[in-house]
């Protein structure tokens, strides 16, 4: 009973774990919600929209929107003198959520923006610093096809940061928004579009259901499952992982209880006779059985409850047991502990 309960709180502990710190991931590059132009492609060369105040102000006053910020996107070649790559410019502004990136900073420091001027500090992740040699403090060149015109920028390395998913940290680099807005030729108030942060990813979609009602027509709210369906799809598969494990612990428990108490009849036979024999009615002799099949069951909870728990919590505050970053996206297991 003890070990079943065991297995069952890691698995629980640890899928719910992975889930989340993958889905945070994610949302650390795209936010909950995005709301862009309705005719958009996944080209990240995109139309952009206006920074409209009351709009802005109606959106932060739905009930679950954390915070707002702005981005843009560019995409451009960073070439070093021996190594070439594509990537994605996120132009961000001021308003930008730093609590996900100041986690995953591993060299250097966050980018500083100002409304007077430019600034031309990007950061960069482990990742690209690595296939491309670089260092924060270097500078980097960027090259970016506008009109059929080649466009160069040059860029000083700020920061190193590291979130574990590949993908991602192969494509992003942050800038000011203002770099994306020069290389464009947008005005001051019109960016890509505007990412939405929620209180409770449970509210997601009725969140978004919101903000659809309050944005013009000429523009689309999407979630970042809408923008991201492998991911989640394969995160949700986990969920069966958890049914399978609690199912087959489960029925391991039971028939255990079962065979402990048929073993615990058969052994008394002669006691259960002797009681009858006495006048000891029936209920009163199973209730017996009951006691020590309740002693047997309630010191399996203390003790499954006490270890499975304590190793958690070990798990999670000191993260003893490792794991290859570049085959789960996590450097160490991962432990989200649900009391309900």
């Amino acid at each position: 009973v003890a070990l079943g309960l065991i297995v069952m709180i890691l698995a629980i502990a640890i899928i719910i774990g992975f889930k989340h710190e993958i889905s945070s991931k994610v949302i650390g590059f795209g936010g909950h919600i995005q709301v862009s132009n309705f005719d958009n492609n996944y080209s990240y060369e995109v139309i952009p929209i206006e920074q409209d105040p009351a709009l802005l102000k109606q959106l932060k006053s739905i009930p679950g929107v954390k915070h707002m910020q702005i981005f843009g996107n560019k995409p451009g070649i960073i070439k070093t003198e021996n190594d070439i790559q594509g990537v994605v410019l996120k132009g961000i502004g001021r308003d930008f959520d730093w609590d996900f990136f100041k986690e995953k900073m591993i060299n250097g420091s966050i980018l500083q923006l100002s409304d007077t001027a430019i600034s031309n500090d990007i950061l960069i992740s482990k990742k690209l610093a690595s296939l491309l040699k670089l260092e924060t403090g270097n500078d980097v060149r960027m090259y970016f096809i506008i009109d059929d015109l080649i466009r160069a920028r040059r860029f000083t390395i700020k920061g190193i940061y590291e979130s574990g998913l590949e993908d991602f940290d192969k494509m992003f680099v942050l800038c000011d928004i203002g770099q994306i807005q020069k290389l464009n030729s947008w005005e001051s108030n019109q960016v890509a579009g505007f990412e939405i942060l929620v209180n409770d990813l449970k509210n997601l979609d009725q969140v978004a259901n919101e903000v659809y009602k309050f944005i013009p027509y000429d523009t689309n709210a999407q979630t970042i499952k809408e923008i991201y369906p492998q991911i989640f799809d394969w995160l949700k598969l986990q969920d069966m992982n958890v049914i399978i494990i609690l199912t087959l612990m489960i029925l391991v428990a039971i028939i255990t209880m079962i065979s402990a108490l048929l073993i615990l009849i058969l052994e008394r036979t002669n006691t259960i006779g002797l009681l009858k024999a006495l006048g000891y009615k029936t209920w009163n002799i199973r209730k017996i059985f009951l006691i020590i099949a309740s002693n047997i069951a309630l010191k399996g909870i203390f003790w499954g409850n006490l270890i499975g728990l304590s190793l958690a919590f070990v798990q999670k505050y000191s993260g003893i047991i490792k794991l290859s970053q570049e085959s789960y996206y996590v450097s160490v297991v991962p432990i989200q502990i649900n009391f309900f």
